[in-house]
Formats: structure tokens, sequence, C-alpha cells
């Protein structure tokens, strides 16, 4: 059995992150995958015994999506694209896979259509059909066109066996963010989140230990909190006096390393992103970060007292939809990115670290309970049973 999944990752790292954990799981089952990026896969990513292969690199241009660009820069053409559908069409043949599952896409990654609407022509074509399935997170951000919402679940509708969902619909719906999911509630299946903690090794002894953790996932956009922080320490009444570790994502270049080092005083460590973050956080006093769908995941594993500053910039509502829902269940503080400030940071510090330390019992065994449910699927189809 052989699988091939298919994602394309633009400006944070969430959707690799996912997409390596659904490959290993799968990989696990004993199943050939191959996790075909569309972008340069993070380094602290663990593939496990999936096989990877990069297309040509494509990011997004800014934080706002203004365009899509290739790895130098320059934005793709109708010749890219070319090259990049032709490479990725005869990946598909070669692997003819049994499985194929498209991370994020139709409900989001419109721009690829150039190469997703004849991927699925392809998958339509070859014998035995592979059954297909969208992979995507419990919350999307949301279209201000409501048609366009509409034509996404037509597309799944055509196209995939399945959606899987990578939440808990006891904490937050699909339809609460998609509301045309009711089009395609037959196709829905809920896995749980897909929670990579348990993957990573300790942290060495004493890291971490009663400390603020600052995070920014892979760093794209998270300067702006890095640098706040430095300046906040000093005006909390509560955690003026703790070590504050501050996370620098490998999407940002050493020059912005060395510069939050440099306004670092004593007390403040700054270093990369590192895959013992998971177990950071569980000996954390605090956790500040965005609330990305793995930061996220990881700080409710942790159950350390969380203060999320969520991104907001341009149409982005999906971390800010999470983080309210966090708040409103008292697991966490919020403070909208608009009004970031180092002061307004120290006053959400202190108001976090009021809170009592709680749980919330999700489920977390995404990556698992998809690769099951593919193969599974998969099985009785071809056994003509569905």
């Amino acid at each position: 059995m052989k699988a091939l999944i298919h994602v394309q990752h633009l400006l944070g790292t969430g959707h690799a992150v996912r997409a390596a954990a659904l490959g290993r799981a799968l990989a696990a089952l004993g199943v050939e995958t191959t996790v075909v990026s569309g972008n340069r896969m993070p380094p602290t990513v663990d593939l496990g015994g999936a096989e990877l292969i990069e297309l040509p690199a494509a990011r997004a241009a800014d934080e706002t999506f203004s365009g899509i660009v290739d790895e130098a820069g320059r934005p793709i053409d109708a010749a890219w694209r070319a090259r990049r559908r032709e490479r990725l069409l005869g990946l598909f043949d070669t692997i003819a896979p049994d499985i194929l599952v498209t991370e994020t896409w139709p409900f989001g990654r419109g721009a690829f259509g150039f190469e997703m609407e004849p991927l699925m022509q392809a998958s339509r074509l070859l014998l035995p059909r592979p059954l297909v399935a969208a992979s995507v997170r419990d919350i999307l951000v949301r279209k201000r066109d409501p048609v366009k919402e509409a034509r996404m679940a037509e597309r799944a509708r055509d196209h995939c066996d399945l959606v899987l969902v990578h939440g808990d619909p006891s904490f937050i719906r699909f339809e609460d963010s998609f509301p045309p999911a009711v089009m395609i509630a037959d196709l829905i299946r809920y896995t749980g989140y897909i929670d990579t903690g348990a993957d990573t090794p300790d942290p060495p002894p004493g890291d971490g230990a009663d400390e603020v953790i600052v995070s920014c996932g892979g760093g794209a956009v998270g300067v702006r909190l890095l640098e706040t922080a430095i300046a906040a320490r000093h005006m909390c009444t509560t955690c003026d006096t703790a070590r504050w570790r501050l996370l620098v994502g490998t999407d940002l270049d050493d020059l912005v390393l060395l510069g939050l080092r440099d306004r670092a005083c004593e007390g403040i460590v700054v270093e990369r992103a590192r895959r013992d973050f998971p177990g950071l956080l569980k000996r954390a006093r605090l956790s500040i970060s965005q609330c990305g769908y793995n930061t996220a995941v990881d700080v409710l594993a942790a159950g350390c007292r969380a203060l999320f500053v969520p991104f907001a910039r341009g149409d982005e509502t999906e971390q800010t939809q999470r983080a309210e829902a966090l708040a409103a269940r008292g697991l966490c503080a919020v403070l909208p990115e608009a009004a970031l400030t180092p002061q307004t940071l120290a006053a959400a510090v202190d108001r976090a670290m009021a809170l009592p330390q709680s749980f919330l019992p999700l489920d977390r065994n995404g990556a698992a309970a998809s690769a099951s449910l593919l193969v599974e699927t998969l099985q009785r189809i071809r056994a003509g049973v569905e």
C-alpha cells in the first residue's frame, strides 16, 4: 500500500508539521508513504519512515499573502507553474498511490489550482482509483465571500472521499469557521488534534524550569512579539524575576537572532526554536505565543498557563477564533495583536498568571487515528464493502 501526501505551506510551518505527522503515522502502519512538499520542509520536522520529496519551492510574498513567490523571491509565472505541475504529475504517475491526501486543498490554497485540479484528474484515471482525502485543521480562515466558501465544499464533494478534520468537536466544530460544512457532512471525519509532543525529546535538566517561554512557531510573523517580550519583562509583577526563554523560528535569519540577543538583558535567553519545545512547556511557569494550531496543541498538552497573542494581520481570523474559544473556557489570557505594546504585554502576563492551572480534555490522537481511518477505509473500498 502506498500513500502520497501533498502539502504546501506558505508562511507558517503548521501545515508541514501536520503533514509530516500524518506521514509518520502512515509509515508506522507499513504504508509506503511519500510527503510531497511545495516549500522547504522545516529542519525541526521529523518524517519518521516517510520519504520527503520537495517540489520547486513557493511561499507567500509577505504576511498579508499579497502574492506567491519562488525560492528566489520572484513572483511565480506561467512557465514556473508548468514546470511544477509537470513535476507533481510525474511523481504521481511514478508512485501510483493507493491513498492521496491533500493538505488544506480544496479548503484553501486556491492559487495552486493549476496543479491540484490536474492532480485530481490524474487520480480519477488511475486504476485502481486511490482513496482521496482532504486534511484540514480545526479552524479555517473565514472568506468574505460565502460563494467562495460554497465552491470549496463543492470541490470537496467532486474530488474527495473523506475530509479529515484534525480537531475535537467537543471543543470546536468545523462549521463554526466553515458554514458550508453542512453540505459535506457525510464526508467529514473528526480525527482528534494532531499532537506531535510525544515524538519529541526531553529537554536537558533545568531547561524550561519555572521559565517564561516565548515562541512564535516558524517565526515568519513573530519578530514583533519577540521584540516586545524583551521590553516587557521588567514591567511584569509576576514574572519579572523569572528567566524568559525566547525561541526564534527557523524562518527568521541569523541577523534577526543576533539582533534579539543584542537587545536582551540578563535573565533573557534567546535561541533557535527547539524540537524539545513541548517538554519546555511542561516545565514552564508561563507560555507566551501566537495561537497557531501546533503551538496551541502543545500548550494544551503541557497544561501550563498561557498568554496568546494571535496573528491577525490581513484577513487572518483562525488564530483569533481559536484563542477566544480557549479564553471562553478560562484556559488562557488573550492580547489582540493590534494592542501589543510592552505595557499591554506585561499587564496580560500578570492576568495570565492569575488564572488557575487547568487542563482541557481534548482528543489529541489525530495522526494515528487519521492513518488508521485512511487504511481501513481503503481496505473496505477495495473489498467492496463501501
